[in-house]
């Protein structure tokens, strides 16, 4: 179902010396979730976050808490990451060999569950999973690292994923995750986005609101 795009800073992004205030801030300025980077240095080469921060997050916003776990072995901390708070768990569909089990999982907790492909990662395994799937999120970047620039090669992806969404007649959210910035973003959305992790094109610049807003309206304006 066609939705209007909305925005999910991501606080890997953020100045974590004021992170409260930092959210807040993109919160004010209209975002309409938070997007927190899990990395457990196996799964992507860098170390960020775990349950204790997430807690601490949770406590500085009211805005939904879009979890991305970029982990391995996903299953054995989505109990630990939905007690701390998280609203929407998302797992990568090679991180685990049990993915429709962990999915599942999510869901039980009471919790929205996403699956997230790497770039390189066909779009098939999405067939045996969207039942108990509420997002799916695409990874337009190698996962790993903030202020990458978008990889082109992942739209016709998304566009193929957005039409299995459609007849699979479920109410699915479609994610992108990597270089979404002001000249990529109009392309995202006429693919068939609906919700973009945006990092340093909202907490890079010194107007959260502004930039939201730009965001917003390039969205609207399509591919430049």
């Amino acid at each position: 179902m066609a939705r209007t795009v909305q925005f999910a800073p991501s606080i890997l992004s953020a100045d974590f010396g004021c992170l409260a205030a930092e959210i807040a801030d993109v919160a004010a300025a209209g975002a309409s979730f938070i997007h927190v980077d899990v990395m457990d240095g196996r799964f992507v080469p860098n170390i960020t976050l775990g349950p204790v921060v997430l807690q601490g997050v949770r406590r500085a916003t009211t805005l939904p808490l879009d979890v991305h776990l970029m982990i391995v072995e996903p299953e054995r901390y989505i109990e630990d990451f939905a007690r701390a708070g998280a609203d929407i768990i998302t797992i990568h569909a090679e991180a685990t060999p049990h993915v429709e089990r962990a999915l599942a999982e999510i869901r039980r907790l009471g919790k929205k569950a996403g699956v997230a492909l790497n770039p390189q990662t066909p779009e098939s395994v999405l067939e045996y999973v969207l039942h108990v799937t509420d997002l799916v999120l695409v990874m337009s970047v190698n996962p790993g690292f903030g202020g990458q620039r978008f990889l082109p090669s992942v739209l016709p992806k998304i566009r193929r994923i957005a039409q299995m969404i459609e007849q699979s007649g479920r109410d699915i959210r479609l994610e992108v995750d990597g270089g979404v910035a002001l000249d990529t973003v109009g392309q995202i959305a006429e693919a068939g986005a609906d919700l973009l992790v945006a990092g340093a094109a909202v907490f890079g610049q010194p107007d959260r609101g502004q930039a939201l807003r730009a965001l917003a309206t390039a969205a609207v304006a399509g591919p430049r």
